[in-house]
């Protein structure tokens, strides 16, 4: 039941929760309070003191407004509605104080600091500061610390607000993160001198509110007010994390999050902060043609004519990768399957079943994860997979929801019971109301049995069930209907001719012919006879449907380098040249055409509910469960082409082979 309060805020009447802080409280009215420390996904510190304002008819001295409740205010003498000031003369005398403070050892590095132009402290300092100081000492000065290779440190830039030690340790669920010492020589430090060991660490340089925690690889390179800002969505991983990209000119500069409630929250993993380097290197920027074993530059014309000869009467095949747009994916389909060949999106063999949406998604989203009270994951480490949705099952698990895991043991940032490691013991499993369950329990030759009892196991407790996906595209592409009967083995059987639009997760048979369109020269490139340049998900508009099975929409934020074209472009340009011309000549009529034959594709960031369809249940085999992912920085075409996602990979490669080392 809510608990509804009466409370006039500088002469304006509300009711609120009186649950709610007074800080809350003010923004519901529509009032600003500023602060450093208070952040509303974080625990309450109260140690920054900038959000103070006046309680009429309470202690004579202004009161910190993040730690006080709206049930905590007494009512006027005659039962009037408690009153609060947000702008008086005490208040703005308060503030001030607290800012002068605050800038009693704050250097004045604004011109040099990467904060500077989007820095809280500049932004309050501005409205709340004096123009002179009347401090005379020295000013202190502290060391900086190596938080390793994303995080750079100013620790004499640091006020102490503890916003990064209590994301590290609540969120992220690591603790080398703290506070030592008292008055003056207390500081944030590391303990040990240990760097930070998190898929999350980045987000902390967002919550730091001055220039202590920066990022390192976007250090000195732009300034906020240079850069263009367009809104999408990241594809690192199949959550679908609402994203800001930063360009300057034709470059990707920086990747920050966006808040969404329902899917990522405010936080999204390192990956998906700090790939952008990798779609500068190794990029596809023109077309090549394979003569006497050796690659070589053509032009569009010359590409698509021998793609078009190579394929005519062919027996075709096209594996559709994981960073695949639906448009290019349903464009490829139309294509192979207008020639009379297959298409396969499901190239790692996960055993998902076309057509049954309820079992290759599930019925229920991201945000079910916090109502749940017993949660049970089936072949799957989302600290790897999905580092933010890892950190939503934390934040269930500190509110009291049980966790069970089934497959590889893995240190979860929670405390987990780990039910065994092999389809027995799946097989025993029972009582949980939510289930999810990963790519590494589906791709073996039981996959379907797997997910056949982990549908059951969700039905008989009356819960829900999510299908954790690794490849941001295959959901689109299976609702696309970019399937065969039998899967990838099938759909490639004896084909001549292999249509890879940016697999590179998977083998192909010496024999084949092999067009390969994709943005990066990796594992497909290499295998190709002819390559098609196509753009990456930076650089167009495309629908991407994310592992609850909801669709949205990618921003084009830059241009493809050199002669590089939109996927579905090509796709519609090569069916030309091969006399089966696809009936759009723009991305809206593509997208038309799609939404046509999957309604739902329409509902941008809409959670459709999925009709529950079990599958028959048959017998699981007894190996153990293993991961889909073995090394999360290098986990796509994107990610392997950065040189700090390779550092990243060679770091923790060393730590786990040093192991954990005891301290002293």
């Amino acid at each position: 039941m809510s608990d509804l309060r009466k409370i006039i805020i500088d002469d304006t009447e509300v009711e609120v929760d009186g649950a709610l802080t007074l800080i809350q409280a003010c923004e519901e009215a529509g009032v600003e309070i500023p602060r450093f420390c208070y952040h509303e996904r974080l625990s309450i510190a109260g140690n920054c003191r900038m959000c103070l304002v006046e309680v009429v008819g309470g202690p004579p001295k202004p009161a910190a407004s993040c730690a006080m409740q709206v049930r905590d205010l007494r009512p006027g003498p005659e039962g009037q509605a408690p009153r609060v000031k947000t702008n008086s003369p005490m208040v703005k005398k308060a503030r001030e104080g607290v800012m002068e403070f605050l800038l009693i050892n704050h250097p004045l590095d604004c011109p040099i600091c990467d904060q500077g132009g989007e820095c809280d402290l500049q932004d309050q300092a501005m409205a709340y500061g004096v123009d002179f100081s009347r401090f005379r000492e020295p000013k202190r000065a502290t060391d900086d610390l190596d938080l390793g290779p994303l995080v750079e440190t100013h620790m004499t830039r640091c006020i102490s607000c503890t916003r990064c030690v209590r994301f590290t340790t609540e969120v992220a669920g690591i603790t080398q993160m703290g506070q030592t010492g008292r008055g003056e020589d207390s500081e944030i430090t590391s303990y040990l001198g240990e760097t930070l060991d998190s898929n999350l660490q980045g987000n902390i340089i967002d919550l730091c509110p001055v220039g202590a925690l920066v990022s390192k690889p976007y250090a000195f390179t732009a300034r906020p007010w240079e850069l263009t800002k367009t809104e999408t969505i990241d594809v690192m991983d199949a959550l679908g994390s609402s994203i800001r990209v930063d360009t300057k000119g034709r470059e990707v500069m920086r990747m920050l999050p966006r808040n969404h409630d329902g899917v990522n929250e405010e936080w999204i993993s390192d990956k998906t902060r700090f790939v952008w380097d990798g779609l500068r290197r190794q990029r596809l920027d023109r077309p090549y043609i394979r003569e006497n074993g050796k690659l070589r530059a053509a032009g569009w014309d010359e590409a698509l004519g021998a793609a078009a000869a190579a394929m005519k009467g062919k027996k075709l095949a096209g594996l559709i990768g994981d960073l695949v747009p639906v448009e290019a994916a349903f464009a490829l389909k139309q294509l192979i399957e207008g020639q009379g060949g297959n298409v396969e999106c499901r190239t790692d063999k996960a055993r998902l079943p076309a057509g049954n949406r309820s079992a290759y998604v599930g019925n229920g989203c991201i945000e079910d994860i916090e109502a749940a009270q017993n949660v049970l994951l089936i072949g799957t480490n989302p600290t790897v997979e999905a580092p933010v949705l890892n950190a939503r099952l934390r934040k269930a698990w500190t509110r009291g929801t049980n966790i069970s895991l089934i497959g590889v043991p893995a240190d979860l940032t929670y405390e987990h019971t780990h039910l065994g490691t092999d389809r027995a013991a799946l097989g025993d499993a029972e009582g949980f109301d939510l289930v999810i369950i990963g790519q590494g329990a589906l791709q073996e030759a039981d996959g379907e049995a797997v997910l056949a009892r982990a549908m059951e196991i969700a039905e008989k407790a009356g819960g829900k069930m999510l299908v954790l996906h690794t490849a941001a595209g295959r959901v689109g592409a299976m609702d696309a209907g970019c399937t065969t009967d039998g899967g990838v083995e099938v759909a490639t059987k004896d084909a001549e001719v292999i249509y890879n639009l940016g697999s590179d997760e998977v083998d192909i048979d010496a024999g084949a012919f092999v067009i390969y369109q994709g943005s990066h020269g990796d594992r497909g490139a290499h295998r190709a006879d002819i390559i098609l340049p196509g753009a990456a998900y930076t650089e167009e508009q495309g629908l991407f449907v994310n592992t609850e099975g909801r669709p949205q929409l990618t921003m084009r934020a830059g241009f493809a380098p050199g002669e590089a074209k939109e996927n579905w472009a090509i796709l519609r340009a090569l069916s030309a040249e091969l006399g089966a011309k696809l009936p759009y000549d723009s991305l809206a009529m593509l997208r038309s055409t799609l939404v046509a034959e999957v309604p739902h594709l329409a509902e941008i960031d809409e959670v459709p509910l999925n009709d529950w369809q079990a599958i028959t249940p048959s017998k699981m085999g007894k190996a153990d469960f293993r991961n889909a992912i073995a090394d999360f920085y290098l986990s796509n075409p994107i990610a392997r082409a950065s040189e700090l996602m390779a550092e990243l990979s060679a770091g923790a490669k060393a730590r786990a082979s040093a192991g954990k080392l005891a301290a002293e």
